[in-house]
């Protein structure tokens, strides 16, 4: 059965507190982006490619957000099949006010806000996620072909992606995949894709062979801790009310993190003893990435275990993994985001609450929406770098390499 059209219903009808608690959510979330992932990845590459990674997450995000206007909502979250939404209403064209009449159309899936804060809401998830390829990519990606790929890859990867497993009629829905906030639509997803683009585009100069130092792990700090602020919005937000449920999501991410960050650090410490800032950072984000998609689903016990796990996992995947797969994944897109997406969306078919959020998981249920996830995202990914490719070129020449972004694709840098 098609998801209903979003309907108009008298503004009374609504709730303003879960309006304004959407509206900060939906801030919260853009704050993820900018600045919070700009500042993180800016400061782990090099001085010479600090502008022109800041460049690449500020223009993405507006690509982004005019493309979810003109047609990724649609596709996404309008009435479709299985497969994806309609092409019937772009320009948001369902989303209307009528104040005359006091009227204001609400989709189904959050029918107590009006429809403008759930477009919204859902614009800061699609802007994120192509985003984080940002990091796979990092040092030795042409900005006219990185702005071409994510284009293509918001609307031909995420919004048949985010109505498979979030519209009620989506085949992955149907087949009972639990994704509270992201773990497969928007980790998982972008973590794969950044592991095909890092593999499709070739190691930078002089990886393996010479350090490749951070310019400034301070602002990868300043960034992780403003990814771990707005990851409240990202997680509670996805509750769509302010409830007891978003309350419950709230506290899952804030321990998640916590013990992703410790997780990781312990970990480093033993094997390496010594704990570093760059670890804590990651591991923070690992916890966070896992908690994800089972934030509306646990308790705090099962949130604190999942962000555990996580930093272990992602320790592993950005060190023994990525020397295993022999690819430069500059900033280990796929050793957190990815791998922490694949232990989060399976553990919540193991360690989902009935009592928190009503329904049980299925581990068959969740390793099919992953395997579904790695399989679509990798071979979309694959076809829209060679078409990228093809038509643009993808890598910087290795003369601009050696210059560094900042000079070589927007003629500015640091002094």
């Amino acid at each position: 059965m098609a998801t209903p059209l979003p309907a108009l219903v008298p503004v009374a009808q609504l709730s303003a507190g879960d309006t304004a608690w959407m509206i900060s959510a939906t801030t919260l979330v853009l704050l993820m982006s900018l600045p919070g992932l700009a500042l993180f990845y800016a400061g782990m590459v090099r001085r010479k490619n600090v502008l022109g990674t800041l460049a690449q997450v500020l223009a993405i995000a507006a690509l982004v957000s005019l493309l979810w206007f003109a047609i990724g909502y649609s596709l996404a979250f309008g009435p479709g099949d299985g497969w994806i939404g309609d092409w019937r209403h772009p320009w948001m064209a369902s989303l209307r006010v009528d104040k005359p009449q006091g009227l204001a159309s609400v989709h189904p899936l959050m029918p107590s806000v009006p429809e403008a804060v759930f477009a919204m809401f859902q614009l800061s998830f699609a802007v994120i996620t192509p985003a984080l390829i940002v990091g796979a990519v990092a040092e030795r990606m042409r900005f006219a072909a990185l702005l071409w790929f994510s284009a293509l890859w918001s609307l031909g990867v995420y919004a048949p992606l985010a109505h498979w497993v979030w519209s009620p009629e989506g085949w992955l829905a149907q087949r009972g995949a639990l994704d509270f906030a992201g773990g497969t639509v928007v980790h998982l997803n972008a973590g794969v894709a950044g592991l095909v683009a890092a593999w499709w585009l070739g190691p930078r100069q002089g990886w393996g062979r010479e350090a490749l130092t951070p310019s400034h792990l301070g602002q990868t700090m300043t960034g992780a801790a403003l990814l771990w602020v707005g990851w409240i919005g990202f997680n509670a937000g996805s509750a769509g009310a302010a409830d007891a449920r978003a309350a419950m999501a709230m506290l899952a991410t804030q321990l998640a993190g916590a013990a992703g960050a410790l997780g990781w650090m312990g970990a480093e410490w033993t094997l390496r003893r010594t704990p570093t800032l760059l670890g804590l950072c990651s591991g923070v984000v690992a916890g966070l990435v896992a908690v994800t998609p089972a934030s509306g689903f646990v308790g705090p016990g099962n949130a604190v275990l999942i962000g555990a796990v996580a930093g272990l996992a992602g320790l592993w995947g950005a060190t023994g993994l990525k020397r295993l797969l022999g690819v430069d994944d500059s900033l280990d897109v796929f050793g957190v985001h990815g791998i922490g997406g694949l232990v989060g969306a399976l553990l919540t078919g193991v360690l989902a609450e009935p009592l928190v959020g009503g329904v049980s998981g299925s581990l068959a249920a969740q390793a099919t929406a992953a395997g579904a996830t790695l399989l679509y995202s990798g071979v979309a990914t694959a076809f829209l770098l060679w078409l990228v490719d093809a038509l643009v070129g993808l890598r910087l020449t290795p003369d601009q390499e050696r210059l560094g972004l900042d000079l070589a694709q927007h003629g500015e840098r640091i002094d």
